[in-house]
């Protein structure tokens, strides 16, 4: 019979969070892919393997696992943006181009969104959304590692990011990459995973995720390991306090955010000032 999980024993503590930032990495060699300690460029290539994997039922799982509720959190977080007619944004690990395809309505028939991703199947999963909606000439897909934006300094009105920075080796040179390429007053949003707030939630959120979402990505993405792998990264990610903090140390001005469904998930914007 397996072991039921604690409320907290899964959540990375001050430490264990710190693990994750650019120093500890660099100094030691190794980054975290799940709880699993790695090479900095086996991490990369693991997280390369993981989504060519998943890409063909990557939207669906996250419809199933999360009862539909992150096209709302995805609504809202670029509602949040401020969006202008004919702006250009950055949509960084893109992936199948859900947020792309919003910041696309809202900037019109002159603005334009690149999504940028190091995965060439997971933009090819996307493309066929885009072409549906009628977007192909607003939305370009570019692939690339987020820790070397190919564009220059100063181009985007905005940059944004979802579910996809814990991924990232480096992720503050991730976001050092998105606050190089926006414009001076140009927007940054990032829409991660974070720690429910609520402890029976969080019980209940942590039976789910380690026992619910590995069965269901088994049956219907025949990738239990890969499922496993979310529920792992999101337990080790820095907490709301914790990346906006990082945020303000990497230049961002006005950082502020908003928790979502009990702290589920967490948008974070701030503006290179």
């Amino acid at each position: 019979m397996p072991q039921i999980i604690k409320p907290e024993s899964a959540w990375a503590d001050a430490h264990g969070r710190q693990e994750q930032l650019d120093e500890h990495i660099r100094n030691s060699k190794s980054a975290y892919f799940g709880f699993k300690k790695v090479s900095e460029d086996e991490k990369t290539a693991e997280t390369a393997r993981h989504f060519d994997q998943v890409a063909r039922k990557y939207d669906l799982m996250n419809t199933l696992l999360s009862f539909g509720i992150h096209y709302a959190w995805k609504r809202l977080a670029v509602r949040m943006m401020g969006l202008k007619s004919a702006d250009r944004v950055i949509d960084v690990c893109g992936g199948t181009g859900d947020l792309a395809i919003m910041a696309a309505h809202r900037v019109g028939p002159i603005g334009r969104v690149t999504i940028f991703d190091i995965n060439r199947t997971m933009m090819d999963a996307g493309r066929p959304k885009v072409i549906r909606e009628g977007l192909e000439n607003r939305i370009s897909f570019v692939q690339g590692n987020a820790e070397f934006i190919s564009f220059p300094d100063n181009y985007f009105d905005a940059a944004m990011v979802g579910f996809g920075i814990r991924n990232v080796t480096h992720m503050e040179t991730g976001f050092r990459e998105m606050h190089r390429v926006l414009k001076h007053g140009g927007k940054l949003m990032c829409l991660e995973f974070s720690k429910p707030t609520f402890p029976l939630f969080r019980w209940v959120y942590d039976l789910y995720s380690f026992y619910a979402m590995p069965l269901l990505g088994q049956l219907i993405a025949q990738n239990r390991a890969g499922y496993m792998l979310l529920t792992e990264s999101i337990r080790l990610f820095p907490t709301p306090d914790e990346l906006a903090d990082r945020l303000r140390r990497i230049g961002f001005a006005r950082v502020t955010y908003h928790s979502l469904t009990n702290g589920i998930a967490v948008i974070h914007t701030g503006v290179k000032s």
